[in-house]
């Protein structure tokens, strides 16, 4: 899949069957319109290709109003946004920068600027309730009528429902602020993951001792970035990491601000995976893990985030944790998501 940041690219193909949205998940019903693209591409020879926007449109109103309640929630950061998109079979995504420009943009000038001379749209794709322009005063309606004058095709896709409840990057995100990690796999139609390089955090694992298992260095966690202060999900998990090892490893993780953490931390606050492998690979050394990239699914939420008052406090409760998570994985056989990760046509968004 190629990635393109911006309209002005040689590489890109002159020509494409585009479908335009924030795609925040990549959640089923994303998947069903994704497989309809690539069908209707298929039949009209041409590429697939995604348009998305980087930050998230609400993410601009919220710091342009200094609204912080305004902003969503982010499911996945961009890195897993395009991990997916690429999985999904999408042949290009071109990433546009939400500003000022593109706000109060017309939708008329939108439609020619953006899909007629940027991208070279002959299909568009878009969702039932898909609103564009400037004060979203754009509609299917202004779509459909733009592309009969201009000869590109326009279809539109209704809701992608489970058990009668509409798929939607909402829906991901209440499953996740509730801790329902079950519910957001079936949303997702796998795991909640979250992926990224392993970068150097304050080594405090390494100061705390391991009460339980002996190993003698301490709760040595891998710490990935979320490249956005708002995530969907926060708190302690039970979670499986894969990209270490040759199969995937147990552990447990914290992914949130670490609230017992001064503001000294190396990663200047910033919202952090924390994750601790309850069986550390020996060949990997103490080093071994730094620079790598990992995938680390989160099944099975234990509790919120703690404020621990000491060191031998933190490392109870950690130890605690760990505990938790292996009950969980001795408890619990995980299911298989792998039929569901790919949709038919049939479905909807």
């Amino acid at each position: 899949m190629k990635i393109f940041r911006g309209l002005q690219h040689p590489e890109r193909s002159s020509a494409c069957a585009l479908t335009i949205g924030n795609f925040d998940g990549v959640h089923r019903g994303h998947q069903a319109m994704l497989g309809l693209l690539r069908a209707e591409a298929a039949q009209r020879g041409l590429p697939t290709c995604v348009l998305t926007f980087e930050p998230h449109p609400r993410d601009y109103f919220a710091q342009k109003l200094n609204q912080p309640a305004l902003a969503p929630a982010r499911v996945g950061t961009l890195r897993d946004k395009l991990s997916q998109l690429a999985f999904c079979g999408v042949d290009q995504v071109v990433v546009l920068p939400f500003n000022a420009g593109l706000a109060g943009q017309a939708p008329e000038a939108f439609i020619q600027d953006v899909l007629v001379n940027g991208l070279g749209a002959k299909y568009v794709l878009v969702g039932d309730d898909f609103r564009f322009g400037s004060k979203r005063a754009g509609d299917y309606a202004m779509l459909d009528a733009a592309g009969q004058t201009q000869g590109f095709d326009v279809a539109r896709m209704n809701s992608y429902e489970v058990h009668g409840e509409r798929v939607s990057s909402t829906t991901v995100r209440e499953a996740l602020a509730a801790g329902d990690m079950q519910q957001a796999a079936k949303l997702l139609g796998h795991p909640y993951t979250i992926s990224g390089h392993v970068v150097h955090g304050r080594k405090l694992g390494r100061q705390l001792a391991e009460s339980r298992a002996g190993a003698g260095d301490g709760f040595r966690t891998l710490n990935l970035r979320f490249d956005h202060w708002k995530p969907a999900a926060s708190g302690i998990f039970a979670v499986l990491v894969h990209g270490l090892h040759g199969q995937a490893l147990r552990g447990v993780a914290n992914l949130g601000v670490r609230p017992s953490l001064d503001p000294s931390d190396v990663n200047g606050g910033r919202v952090l995976l924390e994750t601790h492998c309850l069986d550390w690979p020996t060949e990997l050394g103490g080093e071994g893990a730094y620079g790598k990239i990992i995938r680390v699914e989160l099944l099975h939420k234990l509790h919120d985030e703690l404020k621990y008052d000491s060191l031998d406090a933190l490392t109870a409760g950690i130890a605690k944790d760990c505990d938790d998570a292996r009950a969980f994985f001795a408890s619990t056989q995980q299911p298989s998501y792998t039929d569901t990760r790919r949709q038919t046509t049939r479905d909807r968004i």
